[in-house]
């Protein structure tokens, strides 16, 4: 490649862009006139709102200088912003749930990794797991943490973590036994299927909290947040099972026949040219499941676990600072909103990286 070449690059693919934007925005006469439509609904909403979020915002003081002003009150969020993120876990001992965090946005980093997809992090996996739920109970270390007292940002992502982590094997296996040729086995996976994905995420909840406790034997019981946890990932397994059921069917038959051909028994084609394709077929839905997932855990606080929304929504209930909802909802919505569109970047990363898309 010349140098007048290499220095025309840039160019060209803003002379590419620009066309998609033109083509996207103003390629019909119906596209058009949204873009008009949804360009004066923005121009008439925006300065309002940076008005209340900017412009006459209070960002320091008290709730009666927030009250004073028609502004965000930016000074409560600075007041409250740790209580959001790790609700009522003993104030001298919150640099445990800050490291739990820490090391879960880590353990996320690596697993999203292919070069890290290796049994080393299906071993390391459960350990980094085991090790933040050991830092969230107080050990090792004189004071002990009841669950009760778990909160905000570090329970939302242990959570998540953790049922999806478990959902997926799970979901495999249950995608492949509906598939199976033995009747009763498939018969028995689709009505579990079938019975989970009939019921709603709250009736898991309260059938963990209320009627799983009945059904232990006697003398034994155990808190909520593990209780409340098996559920959730039995629950889960259903539905990733149905999106990985679609990615197997899409693999064309002749690739088990090819396996069969070459001596391959079941369960080695499976692993090693089945499910590595399925897998990739399946990406896309597995990210929006996991972002629904992780949306889905502010139902939590329907058995009294306190998740992040929820530590929100009570930190705007401090008679000091009462009543500013839409700030507290606001620092959660970016929060979500940054999780989730750094999940659908990623999904469009790792298309790309496996070579199952085009250029985006």
């Amino acid at each position: 490649m010349t140098a007048i070449e290499a220095a025309r690059m840039p160019s060209r693919r803003l002379g590419r862009l620009w066309t998609r934007w033109r083509t996207g925005l103003f390629g019909t006469w119906l596209n058009s006139a949204i873009t008009i439509i949804i360009g004066l609904l923005v121009l008439w909403l925006l300065p309002p709102l940076l008005r209340w979020l900017v412009l006459d915002a209070t960002w320091q003081g008290t709730s009666a200088d927030c009250l004073a002003q028609d502004g965000a009150c930016w000074a409560f969020v600075a007041a409250k912003l740790r209580f959001i993120v790790l609700a009522l876990y003993p104030i001298q001992l919150q640099w445990r749930p800050e490291l739990v965090c820490l090391l879960l946005a880590i353990l996320l980093a690596v697993a999203a990794m292919p070069r890290f997809w290796r049994r080393e992090l299906i071993v390391g996996g459960p350990v980094v797991i085991f090790l933040c739920c050991l830092l969230m109970a107080g050990y090792p270390g004189p004071s002990r943490v009841s669950p009760n007292q778990w909160g905000g940002l570090p329970v939302t992502l242990l959570v998540w973590a953790v049922c999806f982590a478990v959902s997926v094997p799970l979901a495999i296996l249950l995608s492949l036994a509906r598939r199976s040729r033995m009747q009763a086995l498939r018969l028995l996976a689709i009505g579990y299927i079938e019975f989970m994905r009939a019921i709603p995420m709250v009736a898991i909840l309260y059938f963990a909290t209320l009627m799983l406790p009945m059904a232990l034997p006697a003398g034994l019981s155990t808190d909520k947040m593990p209780r409340a946890m098996i559920m959730i990932s039995l629950f889960w397994t259903a539905y990733i099972a149905e999106i990985m059921r679609g990615g197997l069917q899409a693999v064309p038959i002749g690739q088990e026949e090819a396996a069969a051909s070459l001596g391959l028994g079941y369960w080695r084609s499976m692993r090693l040219i089945i499910l590595p394709q399925a897998l990739r077929m399946v990406i896309p839905g597995l990210v929006n499941q996991a972002i629904g997932f992780l949306l889905a855990t502010s139902l939590l606080a329907v058995i009294g676990i306190v998740d992040i929304l929820n530590a929100a929504k009570a930190a705007a209930t401090d008679p000091n600072w009462l009543g500013f909802y839409k700030e507290a909802f606001l620092v959660v919505a970016a929060i979500y909103f940054a999780i989730g569109y750094g999940g659908s970047r990623y999904s469009l990363w790792l298309e790309r990286r496996l070579g199952r898309c085009g250029p985006h």
